[in-house]
């Protein structure tokens, strides 16, 4: 055995990293998910300047689930009559403030004005 002769280099074997790579690309396809995320579509708070304004509406959900309409209470089934005592219109927009509530309270709230037949929902800060 020649210990003073130089060695060859070596190449590295990189069938370990594809194999990596390859299991890492499996991992992932299979991770992510495939269903549909469903949107609410909001209506932007802009008017046009000729218009009259309809009268507002704005329904604000408390921390605790509790909603007002237009600073007086109301419960979550009795909003759609409130609404349309104001404005007959369903068309008309409807302004949702979140004082501290959760999302799902707001989206409940939501889903409770969309069953009702009140498309134009503007949710503001």
């Amino acid at each position: 055995m020649d210990f003073g002769a130089p060695r060859r280099p070596r190449r590295p074997n990189l069938t370990p990293m594809i194999d990596v790579v390859f299991l890492l690309l499996v991992f992932f396809m299979l991770a992510s998910r495939f269903a549909n995320d469903t949107t609410i579509p909001l209506a932007t708070a802009t008017a046009a300047g000729g218009e009259a304004a309809a009268p507002l509406r704005l329904v604000e959900v408390a921390a605790g689930g509790a909603l007002t309409l237009n600073g007086a209470p109301v419960t979550q089934e009795g909003l759609p009559a409130a609404l349309g005592a104001i404005d007959k219109d369903s068309d008309a927009p409807v302004v949702l403030r979140g004082r501290g509530a959760g999302l799902q309270a707001l989206v409940s709230v939501m889903d409770a004005l969309r069953a009702a037949g009140f498309r134009k929902l503007v949710l503001v800060k």
